[in-house]
């Protein structure tokens, strides 16, 4: 049977063309991309969902996700947390998607936040972010589990077998960073479980040292919005340089091969989104930006952590803990 995967037709920047465009490029005998859109919409074939209603990238996300029960990001994720879809993806408003599943689908239990899940993609190797962006402000004990999440998600996806976490911070030195990242590195250094490996810092991530990067979303958000844009900035200077003279286009013609990879390797369409981890069901959040490329990815990467069962993994090998009373 294909897996369904919930997609809001009507979330992004570049909605509902591209978001159309890469369902149908996703679509295949194993993967069901289900529209959520206006009735109006002609979804080329795939199946659509009827919605009256839309919320938009400037709405604060929970007072949205309230009033517009009928909006389209309100309308996959309930299907998502209703078992009428496998998973739910959208490049709409990262904050009422959040609000949305905490409503519709809700945390695993014992789950103190929700993380985002990014892969980076390193010289060595594919690194996960996590907090990519959920939460702006988090604690030491939120850190700590996203560690664990992270190391589940990159046993089960990236089939590392014993992952190396280390914590994002201005120095590989203990003793260095602000008060969040020193209390969390205690609680990493002391945990059971984990690969604790220290700090480390920015300018490494596209190393692949780490298998697993931990950090607030504040932090994490900065970092990887960074990273994609120094990346698509460089690219594009590479390639304007190749093609501003006869001795650039002739130099281009022996590296295309080799860009034409660093390119795929790099670009951040090549995953598309990133994991909302920690839920009952599995949630991927695209780039408000997402080329109907990304969008593809995405729908496919939210089919494959249905197919690897990462939701059961992570409810099955969590450590418990005990429920936040502050939530």
């Amino acid at each position: 049977m294909a897996t369904r995967v919930a997609v809001d037709a009507l979330g992004g920047d570049h909605a509902p063309g591209e978001i159309l465009a890469g369902a149908v490029a996703a679509a295949s005998e194993t993967i069901a991309p289900v529209l959520f859109g206006r009735a109006d919409l002609d979804p080329h074939g795939l199946e659509l969902i009827a919605c009256g209603d839309l919320i938009a990238m400037h709405e604060k996300p929970a007072e949205a996700v309230r009033a517009k029960p009928d909006s389209t990001l309100a309308r996959a994720v309930r299907a998502v947390g209703d078992g009428e879809a496998d998973a739910v993806v959208s490049a709409g408003n990262t904050g009422a998607m959040l609000a949305a599943s905490l409503l519709h689908v809700r945390r695993l239990p014992g789950v103190l936040r929700p993380g985002i899940a990014i892969v980076i993609p390193g010289r060595r190797g594919p690194t996960v972010l996590i907090d990519a962006g959920a939460n702006a402000d988090a604690r030491p004990e939120h850190l700590l589990q996203f560690a664990h999440m992270g190391t589940v998600f990159a046993q089960e996806m990236l089939d590392v077998r014993d992952p190396s976490v280390r914590l994002l911070s201005i120095g590989e030195e203990p003793e260095k960073g602000n008060q969040l990242t020193l209390d969390a590195h205690a609680l990493l250094a002391q945990a059971d479980g984990l690969r604790f490996e220290g700090n480390a810092e920015g300018r490494t991530l596209l190393d692949g040292d780490s298998d697993v990067v931990v950090c607030d979303g504040f932090t994490g958000n900065v970092a990887l919005k960074t990273l994609e844009g120094t990346i698509r900035s460089v690219l594009e200077a590479l390639r304007t340089e190749i093609r501003s003279s006869l001795t650039g286009r002739l130099g281009g013609l022996l590296v295309r091969p080799a860009a034409r990879g660093l390119r795929s390797r790099l670009d951040p369409d090549t995953y598309g989104g990133g994991y909302l981890l920690g839920l009952k069901g599995l949630v991927v959040i695209a780039h408000g930006s997402s080329s109907h490329v990304a969008i593809a990815n995405a729908i496919r990467m939210a089919a494959r952590g249905v197919e690897h069962r990462l939701v059961e993994r992570l409810a099955e090998r969590l450590p418990s803990t005990r429920a936040d009373s502050a939530e």
